[in-house]
């Protein structure tokens, strides 16, 4: 930075206050089932979920006179308002002095393979509208002093389409799209947790929820009824599903629900993975210029004895240091980067320090440790693009601490916020999942294959084995809107009138079957086992045996639950009860997928690296070859398909399917093209959702 910048603008970007919520509209009525009186809430479209992405959706919908309402477990506190990075980025179209059009966006989102060509064209066109939209309602987006967005490359990101407003990026797109919506009137449900969804004849009819001030005698679970006509899944991603996260506590996410719905879910073989502080204390990822000032890395051990660990991979200072240098914007872990002694041997490093036992840390205040027998450290001794790079931002400061001073200040402000002085003290981290790349799956509306619901941001399984960094909060945005549109245009957005109530004895039932706090399945046992499962068994590495042991486990965990339901101490666990049920049934599901894609062959790509003793891909050291890590190279024919699952009759059935196409050479005609907008004929209503 040329300049200092004033304290008040460092609160407002790394101390963003949320708008207070209005009161909660009151219920319609009262259902009376044996032992339960539940209130009753209908609204034309509800939303689950308060991110950005469900956010969006209301808001849009609102805006055309829809009649919506939102629930949410924790207002403000799911991975869009709590989660970010040192400059948490939104992918965007950029400008055309950096060669940008929407094809060519599109070609970048989807280079990973297993995407929609047509969803990655959509997220291209509608990102500036996204992007313009989110400025017009306030959110602080940099420019020059000619109105350019000012830009830089990130992960996936070969243009440089980033842009950010600093670390809280999310939760100012939040803060923003929040402020609208209860300035629009949209009703809120916090402390709200949807348990089942409900159907008939093929139709969402509405959501059973677990509201914990609703509890009484007369309604022992807490339980709500939201009657509707439109349901849109915005509750995230799985973040409970690993124990090495990096998502904030409390994050579920609906695939267990929308498991049990019918719906179907695509690429849950798919997350992402990355250093990052654990949610023990601060969860956060440690990307761009936290490694970009290229701290000292080390672990210590259970007597407290330093290990220069990395010096046991690479061979020089020199690229030690530029690999770390360059986690900054190849900051998910991927498993070709292993080789020739690139950027994600660091996060190999780490992985295998914490799995021996080791805690690793990052330390601002001193330079990585020479190499045995190399010359010491020294920013005059980088590779030319670190130099380079480096070199342009200033940054050429003697410590880690003030080269980070000068390249982003709000690194450091935002740790501070949380007590964490990272100018004073290391900093402890780890390799954790951050993101799921898969989800429901949807059509070009957002649509699912149950008629009426939706599935927007992180629970939408759209976004391939790989994605640029930021292009998820963007696809939110263009879906939220997209959705909210089609919600509107469908005539969907009237509440319900009164209807038969069978489906919700049956959903109460099933909800009692699983409640069990006298011998069921101990909550806490299913929290660690899933957890533990899931982080030692399928993170970044992955081996065929192993897979498949966990599948059997995972499989034996859903029988105990189905027998003996889960065992929980006291009213207030309900909610989290019937959600661990449902984690765990997501769990079997991703077991399910990724052993069917390692059992066909399935290569490394993505977040994962697929262990083989007769694999290609061999990482080295400087020590020599990495054999226990030689893993099955990428396969190029795994890049043109995907896996779907849904569950039928409490089985997991799996299929394939080739990736949807577009065609570049399509040309719109104005003249022939305006009819289908005018007459709504663009939204297909009628129509069953094209997700093959």
């Amino acid at each position: 930075m040329t300049q200092a910048i004033p304290q008040d603008i460092l609160d407002a970007l790394t101390d963003v206050d949320m708008p207070r919520l209005t009161p909660e509209p009151g219920f319609d009525e009262t259902l009376s089932l044996v032992g339960h009186v539940i209130p009753v809430h209908r609204s034309g479209a509800l939303v689950v979920g308060s991110g950005a992405a469900g956010l969006r959706a209301a808001v849009e919908l609102r805006r055309r006179g829809g009649h919506v309402k939102i629930i949410s477990q924790s207002a403000w506190g799911g991975t869009s308002a709590c989660s970010g990075s040192d400059k948490q980025t939104l992918h965007t179209a950029n400008t055309a002095d950096q060669g940008d059009n929407f094809k060519a966006m599109a070609r970048a989102i989807r280079s990973g393979g297993a995407m929609d060509e047509d969803i990655a064209y959509i997220e291209a066109v509608g990102s500036v509208r996204a992007m313009a939209s989110l400025q017009f309602l306030g959110l602080p987006l940099p420019q020059d002093a000619l109105g350019g967005t000012l830009r830089y490359q990130t992960d996936h990101d070969e243009t440089g389409r980033a842009t950010s407003c600093g670390p809280r990026t999310s939760r100012l797109m939040v803060k923003v799209l929040a402020e609208e919506a209860l300035r629009l009137g949209v009703g809120f449900f916090n402390q709200t947790t949807a348990v089942r969804i409900l159907t008939r004849d093929g139709q969402v009819t509405g959501v059973l929820a677990v509201r914990p001030k609703d509890r009484s005698e007369r309604n022992p679970h807490g339980l709500a009824l939201y009657r509707c006509n439109a349901l849109v899944l915005a509750a995230g991603g799985p973040g409970e599903l690993y124990r090495d996260s990096v998502f904030p506590n409390g994050c579920f996410g609906s695939l267990g629900l929308a498991l049990e719905a019918g719906l179907e879910l695509v690429n849950i073989t798919e997350s992402q993975f990355g250093i990052g502080t654990r949610r023990e204390g601060f969860p956060w990822n440690l990307s761009g210029t936290y490694v970009q000032v290229i701290p000292h890395i080390y672990s210590v051990d259970a007597e407290g004895q330093e290990h220069h660990f990395l010096a046991e991979y690479y061979r020089t200072t020199q690229e030690l240091a530029s690999n770390v240098f360059r986690k900054g914007y190849q900051w998910p872990f991927h498993a070709s980067r292993m080789l020739d002694f690139r950027s994600s041997l660091v996060d190999l490093a780490i992985f295998r320090e914490t799995q021996a036992g080791r805690r690793v840390f990052m330390d601002f205040n001193r330079n990585p440790a020479p190499m045995p027998g190399d010359a010491p450290f020294s920013l005059d001794r980088l590779d030319d693009d670190v130099t380079r790079y480096l070199r342009d931002a200033g940054a050429d400061q003697a410590l880690p601490i003030d080269r980070l001073r000068q390249m982003n200040p709000l690194a450091i402000e935002l740790y501070r916020r949380y007590k964490v002085d990272i100018a004073a003290e290391p900093l402890e981290f780890a390799v954790n999942n951050q993101h799921m790349n898969g989800g429901i799956a949807v059509d070009t509306w957002g649509r699912t294959n149950v008629a009426g619901i939706y599935a927007v941001g992180e629970a939408a399984g759209t976004h391939g084995a790989t994605r640029p960094g930021g292009s998820a909060l963007n696809a939110g945005q263009v879906f939220g809107t997209r959705v909210g549109e089609h919600i509107a245009a469908s005539g969907r957005a009237v509440a319900p009138a009164e209807g038969a109530d069978g489906d919700v004895a049956a959903a109460v039932a099933g909800i009692e079957a699983i409640l069990q706090p006298e011998g069921g399945v101990p909550l806490q046992e299913v929290r660690q086992e899933v957890q533990a499962r899931m982080s030692d068994q399928a993170g970044i590495l992955c081996n065929p045996r192993d897979v498949r042991a966990a599948l059997a486990e995972a499989r034996a965990l859903n029988a105990r639950i189905r027998a003996q339901g889960i065992g929980y101490a006291r009213g207030g666990e309900i909610g989290r009860a019937l959600q661990w049920q449902q984690m765990a049934l997501t769990s079997e599901a991703v077991l399910t997928a990724l052993d069917h894609y390692i059992s066909q062959g399935g290569g490394s790509r993505g977040a994962r690296a697929i262990c083989d003793p007769e694999g290609e891909a061999l990482p080295m050291s400087v020590k020599g070859p990495l054999e226990e890590v030689r893993f099955r190279p990428e396969r190029e024919v795994d890049k043109e398909s995907q896996i779907t699952l849904r569950m039928a009759g409490g089985e997991m059935v799996l299929a394939e399917r080739p990736n949807r196409s577009f065609d570049e050479n399509a040309k719109a005609v104005f003249e022939r093209d305006w009819p289908a907008w005018l007459t709504g004929a663009i939204y297909e209503l009628g129509e069953a959702p094209p997700l093959d």
